[in-house]
């Protein structure tokens, strides 16, 4: 009877832990629904940012990827973004694809334009510059450095 008891006793508070753990966990993860607005982008191509990247605009996180999908016209890739519903985005504004450090993960910033008109629930971020391919970036600093050797070798045997 006494081991039945202390048995049960035991299962009873790891229920509790767990349940306990999970509320935390819940509580502690930061997702939750944006009440806000949805509005898409078009860039050549998004490598690294997922659905669920910061939409951020000065560094303050102002929304949240949704979706990503191909444009089967143009072999662009579309997104849509959710916006915080308190953010007038300026229909001149442009959005880019930047790295969170230098193997941080991807988010898109938005810049804001200058204009008076805002861009509409369901309306597109016309100017978009895609992420910089940081392989591509070094390769280029690289050979471009080779060939300036070739040329100062060249230039010192003459």
């Amino acid at each position: 009877m006494k081991n039945n008891f202390f048995e049960a006793f035991i299962g009873a508070i790891v229920l509790v832990l767990a349940t306990v753990f999970l509320i935390y966990t819940f509580a502690m993860t930061n997702i939750k629904s944006i009440d806000g607005y949805k509005v898409f982008a078009e860039f050549d191509r998004v490598d690294g940012l997922t659905v669920g990247s910061d939409v951020r605009m000065s560094g303050i996180k102002i929304g949240t990827v949704l979706s990503q999908k191909l444009n089967l016209e143009t072999y662009g890739a579309i997104i849509s973004v959710e916006l915080n519903k308190d953010v007038r985005l300026p229909i001149d504004s442009s959005a880019q694809i930047i790295s969170d450090g230098l193997l941080g993960s991807k988010f898109l910033a938005l810049i804001p334009g200058s204009d008076m008109e805002y861009i509409e629930p369901g309306g597109t971020i016309e100017f978009t510059q895609s992420p910089i391919i940081l392989e591509n970036l070094l390769g280029q600093f690289l050979f471009g450095l080779s060939n300036k050797d070739e040329e100062n070798s060249s230039s010192i045997d003459k």
